[in-house]
């Protein structure tokens, strides 16, 4: 059997799918088109059920087992999105699930996974051990393991966003996506190419990783999937060490380039989906705004950016805005020395308010940084309108004999 499902395969998935799913809405934004050069328009899969794109590919994937397997359970390891698809589909089939959960796993996903009636068992510090100890439970059980994406019924089930995407914006010339295992970007490209060449028409697939854990790049390069070492990023949901087999074969067969992104570029795109788009995209699913925000993406024609899942943390957002701003210019952080006499702090906040910029929190201190005992520190975090009016709010204090230090995030 090919590794590149057919067509007439993920138009069958769809049809099965259909009671299960949403049809998730495509919205354009000018504001993304703006910078790309291009109309541009969200496939709003973090509106999907259980707010990710997973549900599609696990569904699929369970309503293939036999009877007997079905009636010997299913084990899944996760640090969310997949553990809520999973469990969902187990749910609605009714088959036993048990999901292995890394201990840091953000608490709404715990809730929601434990929601949908899976087992849940919170155990070792990241996804990788989760899922080492779900192959072992699978082995001492008889349990199926569902992989989250290294299996060609999954690349299947979220192939058939794919078709959404084609249906949605029929003359779509580029569709760009994150890629973590490579499951999603897998199957949308092979459904969708098909589709275009149904049509005589080509489309071209752009995959976005994390600068910090971007083994796709690598594993093209050495023509086989390559494990390496990653490191911290936003976009958890990405943060996957080795590209699957199954996907990565279709991966280079299809997919046309794969960019990477900084955390700042991802939080600097969550701020604009929250500010111009009113969506919340958690930060794996942002990737591909990021791209195109950051300039990675050359304009070729209308382009569909997949926001992919919409599953983030209320605390982890508040941190992502914080940082989008810094890494916008938008929120300054300022270190300034003072001699200790009275009249200092409030003539630098007349001097900020003069400049039209906001302190939102001060800090006076008399203590450390090798302070002299006639001096103090200043330390003020302040909004501004972007990175222009940061230096003008600078400049201004220098001006008036201030020395203020950038403090960086």
């Amino acid at each position: 059997m090919s590794a590149v499902p057919t067509l007439a395969e993920f138009e069958n998935a769809a049809r099965s799918l259909a009671g299960v799913i949403s049809h998730t809405p495509a919205i354009p934004s000018r504001a993304v088109g703006d910078v790309l050069g291009a109309p541009v328009t969200l496939k709003m899969e973090n509106l999907q059920r259980t707010g990710s794109f997973k549900i599609r590919g696990a569904t699929y994937r369970l309503a293939q087992l036999t009877p007997e397997e079905r009636s010997r359970g299913v084990v899944a390891a996760s640090a969310g999105n997949h553990a809520q698809g999973v469990a969902l589909a187990a749910q609605a089939l009714g088959i036993p699930a048990t999901i292995f959960m890394p201990l840091g796993v953000p608490v709404p996903k715990l809730l929601a996974t434990r929601g949908y009636g899976a087992e849940v068992v919170l155990e070792g510090e990241t996804v990788a051990t989760s899922l080492r100890l779900a192959a072992e439970f699978s082995e001492r059980t008889g349990a199926v393991l569902i992989h989250p994406f290294d299996h060609r019924d999954v690349v299947i089930g979220q192939g058939t966003l794919g078709l959404e995407v084609y249906e949605d914006v029929p003359d779509v010339d580029t569709v760009v996506m994150g890629i973590g295992g490579g499951g999603l970007i897998a199957g949308v490209a092979a459904a969708i190419k098909a589709a275009a060449a149904r049509d005589g028409r080509a489309v071209r697939i752009i995959g976005v990783q994390a600068e910090n854990a971007a083994a796709v790049p690598p594993s093209l390069e050495a023509g086989r999937p390559v494990e390496i070492v990653t490191k911290p990023t936003i976009a958890d949901g990405i943060l996957v060490a080795q590209p699957g087999a199954v996907p990565f074969e279709i991966i280079g067969d299809l997919v046309d380039e794969v960019v990477t992104v900084s955390d700042d570029d991802i939080a600097r795109a969550i701020l604009v989906l929250l500010e111009q788009a009113k969506v919340v995209v958690e930060p794996a699913g942002a990737v591909g705004v990021a791209a195109i925000l950051s300039g990675k993406i050359v304009a070729q024609g209308p382009t569909v950016s997949i926001l992919s899942g919409g599953n983030i943390d209320p605390l982890l957002l508040q941190r992502v805005v914080a940082h989008g701003l810094a890494a916008s210019g938008r929120y300054l952080t300022v270190r300034i020395p003072l001699p200790d006499r009275p009249g200092q702090l409030a003539r630098v906040s007349e001097l900020i308010a003069e400049a039209g910029a906001n302190v939102i929190e001060a800090m006076h201190t008399r203590h450390g940084h090798g302070l002299q005992i006639s001096e103090v520190i200043l330390e003020l975090s302040v909004e501004t309108r972007g990175p222009e009016h940061s230096e003008f709010t600078l400049d201004t204090l220098r001006r008036e004999g201030f020395e203020p230090i950038v403090v960086e995030d």
